[in-house]
């Protein structure tokens, strides 16, 4: 969190925490602001209040984990590591407390000793926190283990703070009427519930838990409507499946690799298409993101600047553009391009400029690895020649069945420039590609990109269509040939380069 910068997102309506490389680690909004509670690890007290401050003013409140078991928590001194180590957690909670304006609270695990968990409890209160969370197991206990619901109760009624109760999920709770059963039982002011929560998000409800498929309908909806990550969303889908017997949803869930896929399982791709496509468009007009900038360097070299970002989901059938580009160039007889790759040693991000044919390309995104920036710059490049539109993956247009074309235009309202008279005709085959939404156009041929019918993109969460999720190889070897075409377009003066 500390890469992190804060922007405040016009277009989803949230606030965003966003690292150099344009990773989004923390995402919310102003419904939530007065209940969500921003939970941190640490193990040092001004670090903890440098992240505190960061999002202060966007949450509830501040809760540090100081009970989570696992390897990557632990080895960095932080979640249950600090349960041996009262000293530094005053240091924490202390430093917090008075650090800032909003509530903090911490979660702590049993110790082995009942003594010593009281012992800790009171520490933690005195430091002045708001609320104690308390799972009721030990550091090396895990969930097929029981609940201490007597230890729960001991430290509620030792402290003066609230007490949340933490840990009966499926051994005592399963419905809400089990919430408040959980309750009287740990004498708790309050209770946490994480894994049936996550195995069904409607289980706070007095009228009793949603149906399974209503529950996960209404996620996706969160989900696009946010443009949550696909990896985050795939994982809450696989919780909300918990119980199911239908193997073949779990693993269609699994290999998707977009949010498209993911809500065409739910039959939700027309919702997701068109509240991604307004979230693009709106993003287009308001940043002008996919503008090309020119510049000229001390050296005289024509610099262009674009802000875009490599997706490797987006291109996961092949056709990167680098692939593209070394086509280009072998089939041009074109020197082989050349990279500059720029490092940040403070945050790890890399930038590259790419100089083909006494032009050079980079985007002022910054990537996660040195490949990732050459692929950035490389779609300027292909961007630029009018080869790629950067905005979105390879496009390739592709004729659709009569019911999904009748279906598209219920869903999403667009239209498309067909006549009327081409309505009411039989649907011709579509033998050979078409390229002219790859074709370098300007002008009159411009207007002719409005005649498509539908496109068909590599996968990916900002382009999610109607078209169908599996084209198969015939629609890459179509790319392929659409390139090839192109290439006939582009020219060029140079001298051959020796590719064979």
């Amino acid at each position: 969190m500390l890469q992190c910068k804060r922007i405040e997102n016009d277009i989803l309506g949230t606030v965003d925490f966003v690292t150099r490389n344009g990773t989004v680690v923390f995402r919310t909004c102003d419904k939530e602001k007065d209940k969500v509670v921003f939970q941190m690890g640490t193990s040092d007290p001004d670090r903890a209040l440098r992240v505190a401050k960061l999002v202060e003013n966007d949450v509830a409140g501040i809760d540090v984990n100081m009970g989570c078991p696992k390897e990557y928590s632990t080895k960095g001194g932080m979640g249950a590591a600090l349960l041996t180590e009262p000293d530094k957690i005053d240091k924490i909670l202390t430093r917090l407390v008075q650090g800032i304006s909003k509530p903090v609270t911490c979660k702590i695990r049993l110790l082995p000793s009942m003594d010593d968990t009281l012992a800790l409890a009171h520490t933690i209160e005195s430091t002045g926190v708001a609320t104690l969370a308390v799972h009721g197991r030990t550091k090396v206990e895990r969930p097929q283990h029981s609940v201490n619901c007597e230890a729960i109760k001991a430290v509620a009624n030792a402290v003066s703070i609230p007490v949340i109760a933490n840990g009966g999920s499926k051994e005592h709770i399963t419905s809400y009427e089990d919430i408040v059963r959980f309750k009287k039982q740990t004498q708790a002011s309050s209770i946490m519930i994480a894994r049936e929560a996550q195995w069904n998000t409607s289980i706070f409800r007095r009228q009793g838990k949603l149906p399974q498929e209503e529950v996960i309908k209404d996620y996706l909806k969160y989900a696009v409507d946010y443009e949550n990550a696909h990896a985050n969303s795939k994982f809450c889908i696989l919780q909300l499946l918990h119980g199911s017997e239908e193997q073949v949803i779990h693993k269609a869930v699994m290999k998707s690799n977009n949010m498209a896929e993911l809500c065409q399982l739910w039959g939700m791709e027309g919702y997701c298409y068109e509240a991604t496509e307004l979230h693009r468009l709106a993003r287009e007009r308001q940043e002008n993101a996919y503008r090309v900038k020119k510049r000229r360097l001390e050296d005289g070299t024509e610099l262009f600047e674009m802000n875009v970002k490599y997706f490797r989901k987006d291109y996961i059938d092949g056709n990167t553009p680098q692939q593209i580009l070394n086509t280009l160039v072998c089939q041009k007889k074109l020197p082989p391009p050349q990279f500059t790759v720029v490092n940040d040693e403070s945050d790890k991000n890399y930038q590259a400029i790419l100089t083909i044919d006494g032009k050079s390309y980079t985007s002022t995104q910054w990537e996660i690895s040195k490949s990732f920036a050459k692929q950035g710059a490389t779609k300027v490049c292909l961007h630029a020649l009018g080869l790629l539109d950067a905005s979105r993956p390879l496009y390739h247009k592709r004729q659709l069945e009569a019911e999904t074309t009748q279906e598209l235009r219920q869903t999403t309202g667009r239209e498309t420039s067909m006549d009327a008279d081409q309505d009411s005709q039989p649907e011709e085959k579509h033998t050979g590609p078409d390229t002219t939404v790859l074709h370098r156009v300007t002008g009159e041929e411009t207007r002719k990109i409005d005649s498509t019918v539908h496109e068909f993109s590599i996968p990916t969460d900002i382009e999610a269509g109607k078209e169908s999720m599996h084209a198969g190889q015939g629609t890459n070897d179509e790319v392929r040939k659409g390139v090839g075409d192109i290439l006939d377009t582009f020219t060029d003066s140079q001298s051959p380069a020796g590719c064979s």
